[in-house]
This record gives structure tokens, sequence and C-alpha cells, in this order.
């Protein structure tokens, strides 16, 4: 978060910032300190749909300093029933530009980078240097794959989130303490579903915020977050379970990484 040349300015920008993130700064695993940890955090959301619309919401809230945004697509009426970064005076305009004019309005002391890119292997290194965190909020395997392996080559955790009908999963793959992603979840055999209930991103995502806010200020032991565990969420009967995960020996991506 940069600092306005005006000494006044600043302190009022500063007096406002404690203000806004006070009831925050009051839980003692966060503090004034770990709330200007976050400030000078940066984190990638790959997607600006459903999961998208709900961790790039609370991060800014949070006051995490700078949100690359991204994603290739244009808001559609059927991403309505979940994408809540966008309205119906969105229609037809970018994700991106969408996402970015609603987060400035939520925080406008934060930085916020819309990117208007399908992501590639091409461009994926670019656009996570000198980020600390990456989430997860696209819908197709590729892409994650393309997420998974930037986050081993660069030595970044990769908060995963997927979704489906009533149905979510969430877990912290960090290269060299946990599986990668391609160690747990394999390629779709059969078409995927696509219909899906909002709530049950908006459930995913809020885990998926809080376990980056945990690992951007170090809150709490590796037991504590999603590490080595992937969480499943049923919404029709309510039952979440903790699954334990294990490295696959054969993964052709981070059987070189030694997990600890």
């Amino acid at each position: 978060m940069s600092e306005p040349d005006n000494p006044k300015t600043a302190q009022h920008l500063k007096a406002a910032c404690k203000e806004r993130y006070a009831r925050q700064i009051l839980l003692p695993q966060i503090g004034s300190k770990g709330q200007q940890a976050l400030g000078k955090s940066s984190v990638l959301i790959a997607g600006a749909g459903g999961l998208g619309s709900i961790s790039s919401l609370y991060l800014a809230a949070a006051g995490v300093g700078h949100i690359i945004i991204a994603d290739h697509d244009h808001v559609e009426e059927s991403n309505l029933n979940r994408q809540l970064l966008h309205s119906e005076t969105s229609l037809g305009i970018e994700k991106v530009k969408s996402a970015a004019n609603r987060l400035q309005e939520l925080n406008s002391s934060i930085k916020i980078t819309p990117v208007q890119k399908k992501l590639n292997a091409k461009n994926i290194d670019l656009l996570v240097k000198k980020i600390d965190i990456i989430v997860d909020a696209c819908d197709n395997y590729k892409t994650r794959q393309i997420l998974n392996r930037a986050s081993i080559r660069h030595d970044i955790p990769f908060i995963f989130g997927g979704v489906q009908g009533f149905n979510g999963m969430v877990s912290c793959f960090i290269p060299g303490r946990t599986p990668c992603f391609e160690c747990i979840v394999k390629p779709p055999k059969n078409k995927i579903d696509k219909g899906i209930i909002g709530a049950v991103a908006g459930i995913t995502a809020s885990i998926q915020t809080m376990e980056t806010i945990k690992l951007l200020l170090n809150i709490g032991s590796r037991a504590d977050r999603l590490e080595n565990r992937l969480l499943k969420i049923s919404g029709l009967d309510m039952k979440i379970k903790s699954i334990s995960l294990e490295p696959d020996p054969d993964c052709r991506v981070c059987k070189h990484i030694n997990c600890k």
C-alpha cells in the first residue's frame, strides 16, 4: 500500500485504515503488525467467477494490499446466481473490469490489478512474480494444472477450491510441505456437470480466504491449517469431512520435492 506524499493526508489515511480494520486488529493473532503485513501482501486470484467473487471481496475487505485478479471472460446473465462481484449493470463487460470496479469501491486504499487474459503456460510466470499466494478460482482442470506447476516452480502456496452442485472442496498445497494438486486431483474422466447452487461457492471461497489470511500471517500450526488435508463440504446434508493427504510417489510434477 503506497503512502501519499502529503503528511497530513498520510496521517488521515493511517487513521482511516485503523478504523476500517479495527475489529480484526483487536484479534491477538492479527493486531497492528498483522494488519500491516496484510497491507504489504500480494495475492493472485485466478478467476473472477463464483469463487473469485467471494475470495476477492473478503481479501479486499481484510486489507490485502495488492490483489491481481485474472479472467478472460465477460459477464453473462447465467453468472449472476453465484458471481456476486457482478450485477445486471455489468452484463457484457469484462469480468475483471467489473471486479476491479467493485473491489475498488469496497476498498480504495488497496491496489487492484485486473488481467484480461486466459491463463496459460506462457503468461503465468510473469503474473506470479512478487506475489505471496495463488488463490484458485478456476472452473477447469487444465488451468489448475498451470497454477499448480507455477506454484512449484516459484515456491508459492496454492489455495485450491473446487465446487460442483451442492458440494465444495478446499486444500492448501505448499511446495516442500504438502502433496501438490496433481498428486491428489486427477483429470476428470467424464464431462463435469456444471450445475451449481451459488451458496456452495460462497462457503468454499470463504474457507479459501480464511486459509489465505492464516498463511499470509502465519497464524496457527500446520495442523491448524489445511496443509496435508482436503476439506470436503456437502451442502445437502451439511456434513464436512477432513481427509488426510499423502504425496503421490509417482507424481511427475512434484516428486523431486522433499515434502516434510
